[in-house]
């Protein structure tokens, strides 16, 4: 986080917080990729700004977090997806040329890509 040197500096970031809280709260969709050294190297870094490029192109509103490592180092990237009311699922191996595939499904369908399925977290 920057330093904070003025009185408009911690309003600036009073509200990107807030804004960043109303996304999390109106659309209850987060986006959780691992960025750990192994998920950069396996490429979490370019599936990040696939599924930022993805979700602007849909117009679909979610709150992006990124995390350190998962644990998970064999199936990075590892993408978690957290929806209100449902449970957490993480999904690994996402590559860039999956994104298309895990948006269109499991957020503008609703359908879990059980293939690509590693973990579930109830809600």
């Amino acid at each position: 986080m920057p330093r904070l040197k003025s009185l408009d500096d911690l309003r600036k970031l009073r509200e990107q917080v807030q804004s960043e809280i109303t996304t999390r709260i109106e659309t209850g969709t987060t986006i959780i990729i691992g960025m750990g050294t192994c998920g950069i190297a396996a490429g979490a870094r370019e599936t990040m700004h696939a599924i930022i490029e993805e979700l602007r192109k849909r117009d679909i509103e979610a709150h992006i977090q990124t995390v350190g490592c998962i644990g998970m180092c064999a199936r990075e990237p590892l993408v978690d997806i957290e929806q209100a009311g449902q449970p957490r699922i993480t999904y690994g191996n996402i590559t860039t040329e999956r994104v298309p595939r895990l948006i269109e499904e499991h957020l503008v369908k609703g359908q879990i890509v059980e293939d690509w399925v590693v973990g579930r977290l109830s809600s």
